[in-house]
């Protein structure tokens, strides 16, 4: 759409009282982004002039978010004259004087606009010749909303809020959308004769339509069968229902791409996920930030990715991953807590109870149960016992461990950080390793077993213990006649 002059309006001023939330209304979260950056991504989408966004209410903290994710966003600030006509002026003017163009007014606060939608609205507006085309919907229950009107013919002849509707006007079920597409000149013009004569005191930019009209301009709305589109947000209700609206929008978009997803209901991914084609997403699964996980891959039960890498076919169950990256066939969990840094190599196996930081797992590594590895690297084809960990941190400081190619750590190892341990080695069964272990040793601990003879009988008299050692050794023990305590 880039051979026609477009200028896109958000609409961010607004305080959003009823969200009832320290939290600007526009910058609460669907989909793992703001509601005001799903519609800047929605306006980038028509390849726009100019974008302008009207901001008011925590100005610094909602222009800070706009520029954030939009750098090139004019920020224009909405005067003391309130309502949305006014805030479209003062956007308007903002605009070089010699564009001629159309002008789309979007809301920040309706996140579920999509450019194919403001697409066809735009084709419709420049190939009608119009001054103004609106988006409306039929609702059955359209109380609250602002109404469309139009005479015997079906012309549209105005817009009426419903504060300032009449008995008759109330039931007519067109509500107005609240997205327009202006021809710039038209609407500044009307705009200039707008006042704030109405129930609200405020400048109604739904007048510009009579405006529009009494000059002789074009108006027309066009109705969406798509109620979601239009569907603000006012209150912490509206949105969670708006983000299970995207959320089940953004599932069947996977499933229409070869994703197997086998219970929709239980699973979230946001917007910016990616996932390749065959792979399956079992219940209570959430997949979030910039998640990329390739074809064929398997990814929970309850299991939670945020800003992962996967790879494919690979398996990741009962698990929870942020900023990891796992290679092509890896098999992690059940229960594997992996953090920041933590890379898995092809093959690679992170299994049950095993916490992760900072960690380089080469190809074909295994750490199978119940270990922490934090701040070490592991080569290829090693193995980590279970109950291993490695104390990264000495109270002050953290320090790497590494672990070389086919070494294989017993089962209750410590590794006391900075270590090294060089291809090629073992280490003995709840060993302590505090020194480099060079390549072809067996690292131990030589420290012999003593046996305290008689010791349970003596210190623990009368215990089932000691009751047991005494059966074992064939004495008769207190009791045992009548069958003991």
């Amino acid at each position: 759409m880039a051979e026609r002059s477009l200028a896109v309006v958000i609409l961010a001023a607004g305080q959003g009282t009823r969200m009832k939330s320290a939290l600007p209304k526009v910058l609460h979260r669907i989909g793992g982004r703001s509601l005001i950056a799903h519609v800047l991504d929605t306006a980038a989408g028509l390849s726009p002039n100019s974008v302008i966004a009207v901001v008011r209410h925590e100005r610094e903290r909602v222009s800070e978010a706009i520029l954030e994710h939009a750098p090139d966003t004019v920020i224009v600030d909405q005067d003391e004259v309130p309502g949305t006509g006014r805030a479209v002026e003062q956007a308007i003017a903002a605009l070089p004087d010699d564009f001629d163009g159309s002008v789309v007014v979007l809301s920040g606060d309706v996140p579920l606009i999509d450019v194919p939608t403001l697409e066809r609205l735009v084709r419709g507006h420049l190939d009608g010749g119009r001054a103004m085309t609106m988006l409306s919907a039929i609702f059955s229950n359209p109380t609250g909303l602002g109404r469309i009107l139009r005479d015997a013919d079906g012309a549209v002849t105005g817009i009426v809020e419903e504060k300032d509707a009449t008995e008759s006007q109330r039931r007519v079920t067109e509500i107005n959308g609240g997205i327009y597409v202006f021809a710039r000149r038209a609407l500044q013009a009307a705009l200039a004769e707008i006042d704030t004569n109405n129930a609200q005191g405020e400048k109604y930019l739904t007048d510009a339509a009579a405006r529009i009209l009494a000059s002789g301009g074009g108006v027309e709305a066009v109705a969406t069968d798509d109620p979601w589109l239009i569907a603000g947000v006012n209150d912490r209700a509206q949105l969670a229902e708006a983000g299970r609206e995207l959320n089940a929008r953004i599932v069947r978009e996977h499933q229409r791409n070869g994703v197997s997803i086998q219970d929709p209901a239980t699973t979230w991914i946001e917007a910016d996920v990616s996932i390749g084609a065959d792979t399956e997403i079992l219940p209570g699964t959430f997949l979030q930030g910039a998640t990329t996980i390739a074809g064929g891959a398997s990814i929970g039960p309850d299991t939670t990715l945020v800003d992962c890498e996967v790879g494919e076919g690979a398996r990741i169950r009962r698990s929870e991953a942020t900023l990891a990256v796992f290679g092509d066939r890896v098999d992690v969990g059940p229960f594997a807590y992996i953090r920041p840094g933590t890379e898995l190599g092809v093959a690679g196996k992170i299994g049950a109870f095993v916490e992760t930081k900072n960690a380089k797992v080469g190809d074909g590594s295994k750490i199978p149960h119940l270990s922490y590895i934090g701040d070490a690297t592991i080569g290829t084809g090693s193995n980590v016992g279970a109950g291993t960990i490695v104390a990264n941190y000495d109270g002050v400081n953290k320090h790497q461990a590494v672990i070389g190619d086919a070494v294989r750590i017993g089962s209750k190892n410590v590794l006391i950080s900075p270590v090294t341990i060089e291809d090629g080695t073992y280490t003995a069964a709840g060993t302590v390793v505090r020194k480099n272990v060079p390549s072809g040793s067996l690292a131990l601990n030589v420290a012999p077993q003593r046996n305290i003879e008689g010791w349970v009988t003596e210190h623990r008299p009368g215990t089932s213990t000691a009751e047991a050692a005494l059966r074992a050794q064939d004495v008769d023990t207190p009791g045992a006649a009548n069958g003991g305590n």
